[in-house]
C-alpha cells in the first residue's frame, strides 16, 4: 500500500469512527481525544487530518449530502418502482453496514439548533424531501399514489424511514421492514 493509500485509509477510519461516536454519544459529548483513541492514533496526529472536530463533522455532513443525491427523480422510471427500489437498496445497505443508519441519524442531528451554523446550514440544504415530493407528485398524476400534499407525504415517508434508521443504530440485530410497509404510506 502506498503512503497516499495509507493516508486515505486513515482518513476514512477517522471519519467512520467519528460518525459512530457522534451518533452514539452526540457531537457535543464526543471529544477529539475519544475519536483519536478509538481509531487508534494520537490526538496530535488526528489534527494532521482534520484541524478541528467541527471540520470533521462538516466532512461527514458533506458525505451525507452527497449520499442523498440518490433521491432525485429519474426520468422514465415509474414513481412507485423508483421509491421502492431506493428503499430496498437503502435497507439492504443499512443491514450490511452501520454507516447507512448512522449517516441518516447524524444528518438529522446536524440540522438541529446548537450545531455549528455552517454545518447546520449544509445539512438543511439536503433536498430529499423536495426530490421525493416531485416523485410523489408524478405518482399522483399517474394514479399510483394517494391524493394530498406531496411535500407532506414525502415528509411522512422519510420520517418513517428515519425512525427505522434511528432504531437500527440502537439495535444492530433489528431486521429491516418490508419496503412495502413504507410504500403503503403513499398508496391510495
Amino acid at each position: 500500500m502506498t503512503r497516499e493509500e495509507q493516508k486515505e485509509e486513515r482518513r476514512k477510519a477517522i471519519l467512520m469512527t467519528a460518525l459512530t461516536l457522534f451518533v452514539e454519544k452526540g457531537y457535543h459529548e464526543t471529544k477529539v481525544a475519544d475519536i483519536a483513541a478509538a481509531v487508534p492514533m494520537s490526538t496530535g496526529l488526528m489534527f494532521h487530518y482534520f484541524k478541528s472536530k467541527e471540520e470533521l463533522l462538516m466532512a461527514l455532513v458533506v458525505m451525507g449530502k452527497e449520499f442523498t443525491g440518490a433521491t432525485a427523480p429519474v426520468e422514465g422510471i415509474p414513481a412507485d418502482i423508483f421509491l421502492k427500489g431506493m428503499l430496498d437498496e437503502l435497507f439492504l445497505y443499512a443491514k450490511k453496514d452501520a454507516y447507512v443508519a448512522n449517516m441518516f441519524v447524524l444528518m438529522a442531528q446536524a440540522r438541529r439548533a446548537g450545531m455549528p451554523e455552517d454545518v447546520r446550514k449544509l445539512a438543511n440544504s439536503v433536498e430529499a424531501i423536495d426530490n421525493t415530493a416531485k416523485i410523489i407528485k408524478n405518482g399522483q398524476k399517474a394514479g399510483i399514489f394517494r391524493k394530498g400534499d406531496p411535500k407532506l407525504l414525502a415528509l411522512c415517508f422519510w420520517s418513517a424511514f428515519q425512525g427505522i434508521m434511528e432504531e437500527m443504530t440502537m439495535d444492530r440485530a433489528l431486521d429491516t421492514p418490508d419496503s412495502e410497509w413504507l410504500m403503503a404510506i403513499l398508496r391510495p
